[in-house]
């Protein structure tokens, strides 16, 4: 019982920490559409990614987790590229409003978030796309059966971050 006592109050402090790097995050986005690729909020809205990923991990949130580290993936790339503009920059709100939503739902007893990906996927690809028009994450069909490419799409192939285990989403109940 004192585990349990232990991780619901790790849960409870984690849960109000991701609620300040999602503002912060979200103070990130601002900035960038103030002001294209500012290498400043770049660098911060993937450091707060990157803390929200290891804290997550370190509660074994596995959907938190894996979400935010997807996402941070994506970015990291974007600081040293003029990337993070016009389409990019919705579509990175919609990746962050979808995190706020997970945050939202995590049951705070145990940690879980019983949601499916579906649009989880369809977000990531989505920015995907947008920070790089030649690359996405999945093919319809694979968005529709809700996980990552892992084949040829027609007239274009998957980039090979696709492949990457971090890249493939969590189920639903897992």
């Amino acid at each position: 019982m004192a585990n349990d006592a232990l991780y619901n109050s790790a849960l409870q402090d984690f849960l109000i920490d991701a609620q300040v790097l999602l503002t912060k995050a979200e103070e990130c986005l601002l900035h960038l559409q103030l002001i294209d690729n500012d290498p400043d909020a770049c660098h911060c809205l993937n450091h707060t990614l990157t803390t929200l990923v290891e804290r997550a991990q370190a509660l074994r949130l596995v959907e938190v987790a894996a979400y935010s580290l997807q996402l941070q993936q994506l970015l990291e790339p974007a600081k040293a590229q003029p990337a993070l503009q016009g389409e990019a920059l919705q579509a990175l709100e919609s990746c962050l409003t979808l995190l706020a939503w997970q945050l939202e739902l995590i049951d705070p007893r145990t940690g879980r978030l019983s949601l499916d990906t579906e649009e989880q996927v369809q977000l990531l690809d989505t920015l995907a796309s947008a920070l790089s028009p030649a690359a996405s994450l999945a093919c319809a069909s694979c968005i529709e059966a809700r996980h990552t490419c892992e084949h040829p799409a027609p007239a274009k192939t998957a980039p090979a971050a696709a492949h990457s285990p971090a890249l493939s989403s969590p189920t639903k109940g897992n």
